[in-house]
């Protein structure tokens, strides 16, 4: 399998440059740790979302893309949590990275410059031809809908 190399740019360079690139924690860590790029500390209440800044734009190489996807350890400890995820960061996408948090947790949750806040997965993407049919082939399911496969 090819490593693929992503080109990360610091959207302010000289007031984020205490603010690590991702990076892997573990030697076998499938996700890269994303740190949050505020500058003073964002309060989530209960329920409350709201998209957190990283301060960096990313060019995926072509055939892959980013996954995004939330940190264990803030749902455990603060029901901190990300929506729409998986996110997906295309190829072509060259906007800033912010991460989609939402607090499920019962009391206020607190973000700090420099936290991680998310990871990414650098993943293949394969494209499909998609061909309309009358007849789709059959299966060992059928035509069984949500839940059909028992409890």
């Amino acid at each position: 399998m090819i490593d693929p190399r992503v080109m990360v740019r610091r959207l302010d360079p000289s007031g984020d440059a205490d603010l690590p690139l991702p990076q892997y924690m573990t030697q076998h860590a499938a996700g890269a740790d994303i740190a949050a790029a505020v500058h003073t500390d964002m309060i989530f209440a209960p329920g409350e979302r709201a998209l957190v800044p990283t301060g960096l734009a990313l060019a995926m190489p072509e055939g892959f893309e980013a996954q995004v996807r939330p940190r264990s350890g803030l749902a455990v400890r603060y029901g901190l949590t990300l929506l729409n995820t998986p996110g997906t960061i295309d190829a072509d996408y060259r906007g800033e990275l912010k991460i989609l948090m939402i607090n499920l947790g019962q009391e206020p949750a607190t973000i700090k410059r420099g936290e991680r806040i998310a990871q990414l997965v650098i993943a293949p993407v394969a494209r499909a031809e998609f061909k309309q049919c009358d007849e789709l082939p059959p299966s060992s399911r059928g035509e069984g809908g949500f839940g059909h496969t028992g409890a």
